[in-house]
């Protein structure tokens, strides 16, 4: 069964009814029909979560994680001793975020592919790495915020 994991820019596209939203909802489809397996690392969860407090508030931010969490989405809350030490040498090795690098490891160590739209950090890792990606439309506008 193919395997995805999701990078908080592609939720927050799909939650939002951004470019690329339809992909999301394409894979929660084929997940809730156990056509494929979708997971998140808890890490990029928080991402989502932040970011809402910053356009909503705190209690709209701890509904959006709720209703994230009803989703068939696995969130992944451990970071696993290779996790720790791909996230460090993704995180040195190239231009990203932490939480990035921890996407990107879990990725890595679950077997499955990154659904992201954080082109400007991670097209490097695809060109060096065993990492498959899908790919959603780079977001438009420029938010302060970093995900």
């Amino acid at each position: 069964m193919d395997r995805y994991c999701l990078d908080a820019c592609a939720l927050i596209a799909f939650l939002n009814d951004e470019d690329g939203s339809d992909k999301v909802d394409d894979l929660l489809d084929k997940a809730e029909k156990g056509k494929i397996s979708l997971f998140m690392s808890k890490v990029q969860l928080l991402e989502v979560y932040y970011d809402r407090i910053y356009t909503a508030g705190i209690e709209a931010a701890k509904e959006r994680v709720l209703s994230i969490l009803a989703e068939p989405i696995t969130i992944l809350d451990i970071i696993t001793d290779n996790v720790l030490y791909e996230a460090g040498r993704f995180k040195t090795s190239y231009d990203m975020s932490l939480a990035d690098a921890i996407g990107i490891a879990t990725t890595s160590d679950i077997g499955a592919t990154f659904v992201t739209s954080d082109h400007s950090e991670l097209e490097a890792i695809e060109q060096h790495e065993p990492i498959s990606f899908l790919w959603l439309p780079a977001k438009k506008n420029n938010s302060s915020h970093s995900f």
